[in-house]
């Protein structure tokens, strides 16, 4: 049996037709391909997809899943291969339009083991990317490690002095600092002024 899969991340995306885009391309290919839609994005967990999973849990030995493009059913070629590995176990073929049939035959694995070195090869372009953008960044005057404050030091020093007269509630309310944030800023207070 034959399934294609489309989806699209927006209700406006579907109603401008970019499902039945995705189905005419499958269809041109797999003309008796029974279509599965689902509207989804990727900002939800993606896990969850409900039309997916329950084609993946339908799909048997001998039937072949086909998409458009891989993005269609991961975000990224990691989460990608895990799904096609799950699929390759079960016997299932799965035909990427734009990348070809990825199969347990040697042209298929071999699609496959091309996916897995693009897979390691962006993840290692993203952890050079990081160390680079992170030592220029260290190269520059007042550069501290981690994310950004988002107090400033006369916002602290003033959220301080209002909790000399005021309770850790009232100060919040007042400041928008959340609480944990002044606990931590009182205990850091005290810690210097100890020090000196």
């Amino acid at each position: 049996m034959e399934y294609g899969y489309v989806r699209v991340s927006s209700k406006s995306q579907a109603e401008n037709h970019s499902l039945a885009e995705q189905e005419q391309t499958i269809l041109e290919k797999y003309p008796s391909a029974e279509i599965r839609r689902e509207v989804f994005t990727a900002a939800k967990d993606f896990n969850n997809r409900q039309v997916f999973n329950d084609l993946i849990d339908r799909l048997t030995d001998g039937d072949c899943l086909i998409v458009s493009k891989m993005d269609r059913f991961c975000r990224n070629v990691r989460e990608g291969l895990d799904i096609i590995e799950h699929l390759m176990d079960k016997g299932i073929k799965i035909d990427i339009l734009n990348l070809g049939v990825i199969d347990n035959t040697p042209v298929g694995r071999l699609t496959y083991t091309i996916l897995l070195s693009f897979a390691e090869f962006v993840r290692n372009m993203i952890v050079e990317r990081t160390q680079s953008g992170r030592e220029l960044a260290r190269q520059k005057d007042g550069y501290i490690e981690g994310r950004p404050r988002k107090f400033s030091n006369t916002q602290l020093a003033l959220a301080m002095q209002l909790l000399e007269n005021h309770s850790y509630k009232q100060v919040s309310s007042m400041t928008g600092i959340s609480k944990s944030t002044l606990q931590r800023e009182k205990k850091r207070t005290v810690d210097k002024n100890n020090r000196t």
